[in-house]
């Protein structure tokens, strides 16, 4: 027994050393890669047609699946609202939960993971498949930057795209949820929009939109990040998918939880 335990402790300390190792590595692989999207975005080096065509992707493409997220946060928020305040606090209080609600946090934080999952395993998926078929080296050897064409333009997108979806998400949600307070609960309209009103900063539609800027730059980043480093065929490809998006919503749900501490208080 009193072997095992010196045993235990240098394969727990292997283990954090291990995932320390693992962490660095991806820490750096991110900051050099943005590093060389900054410097061919900086040197004009990328196509527009291919910004707009991820535009397209990311932005266009992805509004049904918004719409419906959107819509279903707004009625969830409105009817759990309702039933807490019911008799204890003014109907109008319902407004401000289910503004300060979405547009704090529902609104940026499931368009953030709904884009995870369409459009970061989407970009993973892509560029690790075009690694394993070599077409990456492909690319190099004709003398074309893949970070010029496959990269930032991806990036480029999120960053427009994200603010844009935040935007239509808080609308539909706020919506959906003024609809829901009148069916479920008979609030009026007016009602809802006072009680809206009366707690409304503009800090917090800038607090929302800075999460959105935030995703947008970070989920396309690790998809392209992990899709550049796939290994091992298809096996690798579905590996690595995985992994990204699992890596991706940690990373969201960190960055979340670390933007009230920093502009809220």
């Amino acid at each position: 027994m009193a072997l095992r335990i010196p045993s235990l402790i240098v394969r727990l300390f292997a283990g954090v050393g291990r995932t320390a190792r693992v962490a660095a590595e991806h820490a750096g692989g991110l900051g050099t890669l943005s590093w060389q999207i900054l410097v061919v975005t900086v040197q004009l080096r990328v196509h527009f047609r291919d910004v707009v065509r991820q535009l397209y992707i990311m932005g266009f493409q992805s509004l049904p699946i918004v719409f419906v997220t959107a819509s279903l946060a707004g009625i969830v928020t409105s009817q759990q609202g309702g039933y807490q305040l019911v008799s204890t606090s003014p109907r109008y209080l319902l407004g401000t939960l289910v503004v300060q609600s979405v547009v704090l946090e529902l609104g940026p934080l499931l368009t953030g993971i709904v884009l995870v999952g369409r459009i970061g395993a989407r970009i993973t998926a892509e560029l690790g498949t075009m690694v394993v078929s070599e077409q990456i080296d492909a690319f190099k050897s004709l003398g074309r930057d893949p970070i010029a064409i496959l990269a930032a333009p991806r990036v480029i997108a999120g960053v427009i795209t994200m603010p844009l979806l935040v935007g239509f998400a808080d609308g539909i949600g706020i919506g959906a949820g003024m609809i829901a307070a009148r069916l479920d609960g008979g609030l009026g309209f007016g009602t809802f929009l006072y009680g809206a009103r009366l707690f409304w900063h503009n800090w917090d539609l800038l607090y929302g939109f800075m999460k959105a800027v935030v995703f947008g730059l970070i989920i396309p980043l690790i998809s392209v990040h992990m899709g550049f480093r796939t290994t091992g065929g298809a096996a690798g490809v579905g590996l690595t998918t995985t992994q990204a998006v699992m890596f991706m919503i940690l990373t969201i749900l960190i960055l979340d939880a670390m933007f009230p501490p920093l502009l809220l208080q």
